[in-house]
């Protein structure tokens, strides 16, 4: 049978309960047992004490014991204590040496002689008996002798401890089902926030991230509650973030292709003749749509991890000056000056994949490339700092405004006043840039230039 975490937890509670109970009882016996014998002893010791006491104002006062030996009924007087005497067997009769009297009316106690030889009472074994002196102007003449460790014998003394027995049973029983009573709604007190947890869980599995938990408590299942909300947030946020994501790559391919299709059909119509011009304006759109593809695809994998990485110690200067070089055409072309800042004599070695490098590299010219106006310039600068390899590409106007800065490396995410889908950005360079460099170990971040445009900071672990 599959037991439930309340059922567990209900006969743990239980069992402990019983466990601490069943101890209680038995440490309560034990120290009543050993309580109420030593309380019977020590009034014993009492009794023997004053009956020494009396013992010597009658053998002061008549020198010597047979006023006591020859009356069988003044010694249970004395052995009483002062009770009442009652009951068959109890007749009075003279000679030495007389032994006890009815069961119990002797208390346990003799009459030894100073010879501790035994005149009155029964004593087994007089080697063990405890002794209480009987003095008579400072001079031992006799001795009130008592068994050690006297078991419970006087029928009110066993019906005590029989009524106390009786009591500890059921104190403990009433405890014990007070436990029963309690530990079950505890049980469900405790896995109730489980539960909700459970429940939320479900909620989650079904698609609907927008189960949270209370979290109440400030304990295990508190930390439990606010960990699963923070999860519960965190798959709402990606939700949210794929429904965007989605929603852009449609928006993104559903432009270049209404163009070719209103194209196509412009000439399919005759509005627009069949000529070089409109071939070429035609394969500039495919190449813009080859492009988005290209860069969603690389965009996928990098997200993923899945982009493969072979890294191995790679020179970063020389990778940038020799990519700096293959777009200084079209730098040329477009009108501005492109600009490598770094000293000859700086040797870096990097553990990195020179192929993704380069991608970075290319990637981020080329958004100068697109996005700088005409007559400006792009500087690159390289340097080492603190066991870091620093790279900064610093470009010329048009600026982004500084709240949009953060946003760059977000996909999708263009700067309207300097960002247009005619010069065949999608938006997504950035966030591959971003991804290169995690994949690395470094950072990327976004800044104004000096120069009045970009600036973009990389820092990347030198090789050790």
């Amino acid at each position: 049978m599959r037991l439930s975490i309340r059922h567990k937890l209900f006969l743990t509670l239980l069992a402990a309960t019983t466990l601490v109970v069943a101890v209680m009882y038995a440490f309560m016996h034990w120290s009543f047992q050993h309580g109420f014998v030593s309380f019977l002893e020590s009034r014993q010791q009492a009794r023997a004490e004053r009956m020494a006491e009396q013992l010597a104002e009658i053998y002061a006062s008549e020198g010597g014991w047979d006023g006591v030996l020859n009356d069988r009924m003044r010694w249970l007087r004395l052995m009483a204590d002062g009770r009442p005497m009652h009951g068959p067997g109890m007749g009075m009769g003279p000679g030495r040496g007389m032994g006890p009297g009815p069961r119990g009316l002797d208390g346990g106690l003799a009459l030894l002689d100073a010879d501790k030889r035994v005149l009155a009472g029964h004593v087994h074994d007089a080697a063990d008996l405890n002794l209480s002196p009987i003095r008579v102007d400072g001079r031992v003449v006799g001795y009130v002798a008592r068994p050690p460790g006297r078991a419970l014998s006087e029928l009110v003394d066993v019906r005590f401890a029989e009524a106390q027995r009786r009591a500890f049973f059921w104190i403990a029983l009433l405890v014990g089902l007070v436990a029963v009573a309690l530990s079950w709604p505890l049980a469900n007190t405790l896995v109730r926030p489980l539960r909700r947890v459970t429940e939320a869980t479900r909620e989650l599995a079904a698609g609907r991230f927008q189960a949270r938990v209370p979290a109440r408590s400030g304990d295990e299942l508190g930390d439990l509650a606010r960990d699963f909300n923070e999860l519960a947030q965190a798959l709402e946020r990606t939700e949210s973030a794929r429904r965007q994501w989605m929603a852009d790559i449609s928006h993104e391919l559903r432009t270049p292709i209404s163009l070719l299709k209103a194209e196509l059909e412009a000439m399919q119509d005759g509005v627009r003749p069949l000529e070089p011009a409109a071939v070429a304006s035609l394969q500039a759109d495919v190449e813009r749509l080859n492009r988005l593809v290209e860069d969603l695809y690389q965009l996928s994998m990098t997200d993923l991890g899945a982009m493969s990485y072979r890294k191995r110690p790679v020179d970063p200067v020389a990778l940038l000056r020799d990519d700096v070089e293959s777009l200084a055409g079209e730098f040329e072309r477009r009108g501005l000056a492109i600009e490598m800042r770094a000293d000859p004599a700086l040797a870096v070695t990097l553990h990195a994949d020179p192929d993704r490098l380069s991608q970075l590299f290319r990637n981020l010219m080329q958004n100068s490339l697109r996005y700088t106006d005409a007559g400006g310039r792009l500087v690159i600068a390289a340097g080492l700092a603190n066991g870091r390899f620093r790279l900064d590409f610093d470009d010329s106007a048009p600026a982004v405004p500084d709240d949009a800065l953060a946003k760059l490396f977000e996909r999708f995410y263009r700067v309207e006043a300097s960002r247009n889908r005619s010069s065949g950005g999608a938006g997504l360079g950035l966030a591959i840039c971003r991804n290169i460099v995690e994949a690395h170990g470094g950072r990327i971040e976004a800044r104004p230039s000096p120069l009045g445009g970009l600036g973009i900071h990389i820092e990347l672990p030198v090789a050790p």
